[in-house]
């Protein structure tokens, strides 16, 4: 047989598209599981463009969610994601997906897994990638989640209904805690320079520099920072310095592909995003251009903004002094629009501390059925 077919279902999470599979229809052999997972999205493809497969080519829409049991007696569900190289046959678990989590709630209410009255629900989501706890708030109406609404997510095209995503206690997600060198700024020796980066673990860890201090201006569209090789070369060894500083790695090429992530902030000014919209300083608190999986993403992720808005309220930080020490929600502008996060902080041991960090997504469900999977022998037959 050439091609077995897997039930899944194809969904959008915010500015992010995946393949959502129940966990026991894959394969319990890890390297079964990841073959599988390559053949559906369509991976390694040497052209970039995953025409093979269920990917679109940038690291935002080739993407899996594999949906099980609980494993803790605070969640009602495990949510595993996998981060599917395009050009190369990589599965990285080193990471959740923020944008994709806000899908996670409305697949396990209309799955059955979750049944929900109508009116709003609360699913309560394990992340295995990190370990931490998820609330999902979003409507139910006759069963199922609610696709449509009023709100405007910068990047996806309409409105949808919200889905609001409470990160609870995100600190430390894969590494020692919140600051995971102890320290607001660290200097970061990348060949003969010196660079002042932020290293912070909120919901995911990030690697956070000034656009200044790296030769940018911070509202370069997502293609031309791309296309500037030296400044991307630059970014990755600082995304690597900063990963070994972090504990991801006991070298720089041994730091996932998949963490660090990379945010080069500045302060506001105006710039057009992807759409053409004119976006003036007035509106934002910080500019972000969020680099992910050695790409620049086309908006920002949801992890990068929820550790943005934790960071931006840790005095010394780069966010909290860029931002000027924001107090409440903070807004973030990206190449697609402007994005509000906000984060609930407390005193803990003489330091503040994330409680939560929460935003709004909205989610659909795009498809439904069997995706068809190459067996390995087809598919990488000369």
């Amino acid at each position: 047989m050439s091609q077995m077919f897997v039930p899944a279902v194809f969904m959008r999470g915010g500015t992010s598209k995946g393949l959502f599979f129940h966990e026991r229809d894959l394969p319990a052999d890890p390297a079964a599981r990841d073959a599988l997972l390559l053949g559906a999205l369509g991976s390694p493809d040497p052209y970039g463009r995953q025409l093979d497969g269920m990917g679109g080519g940038i690291s935002s829409l080739s993407k899996a969610a594999v949906i099980g049991p609980p494993t803790r007696a605070d969640a009602d569900i495990d949510y595993t994601f996998a981060q599917v190289a395009v050009d190369a046959p990589v599965v990285d678990y080193g990471a959740n997906c923020g944008n994709l989590s806000s899908a996670v709630g409305p697949f396990a209410v209309d799955e059955g897994l979750c049944p929900r009255p109508d009116g709003e629900a609360l699913v309560r989501i394990h992340n295995t990638n990190t370990g931490k706890i998820i609330h999902a708030r979003f409507p139910v109406r006759h069963g199922r989640a609610v696709v449509r609404g009023d709100l405007v997510v910068p990047g996806v095209a309409g409105t949808g209904a919200p889905v609001r995503l409470d990160f609870l206690d995100p600190a430390g997600s894969r590494t020692a805690g919140l600051l995971p060198t102890g320290r607001p700024v660290d200097e970061l020796r990348v060949g003969a320079d010196v660079i002042r980066a932020s290293l912070v673990d909120a919901a995911n860890p990030v690697v956070i520099v000034a656009a200044r201090d790296v030769g940018l201006r911070g509202v370069e569209q997502p293609q031309e920072l791309d296309d500037d090789t030296g400044a991307m070369a630059l970014l990755d060894r600082i995304r690597r310095a900063g990963g070994v500083l972090m504990g991801l790695g006991a070298t720089p090429e041994a730091v996932p592909l998949a963490n660090p992530k990379v945010a080069v902030i500045s302060p506001p000014d105006a710039f057009r995003t992807l759409a053409g919209e004119r976006i003036e300083p007035a509106a934002h608190d910080l500019g972000v251009r969020m680099l992910s999986m050695e790409r620049t993403h086309r908006a920002v992720t949801v992890t990068g903004a929820l550790c943005l808005a934790v960071a931006a309220r840790v005095p010394g930080t780069l966010p909290w002094t860029i931002a000027g020490g924001v107090t409440g929600p903070l807004r973030l502008a990206n190449p697609s629009g402007v994005v509000v996060a906000d984060a609930v902080m407390e005193q803990r041991d003489g330091a503040v501390h994330p409680v939560s960090a929460a935003l709004l997504r909205t989610a659909r469900r795009l498809m439904h059925g069997h995706v068809a999977v190459p067996s390995p022998q087809e598919r990488y037959r000369a």
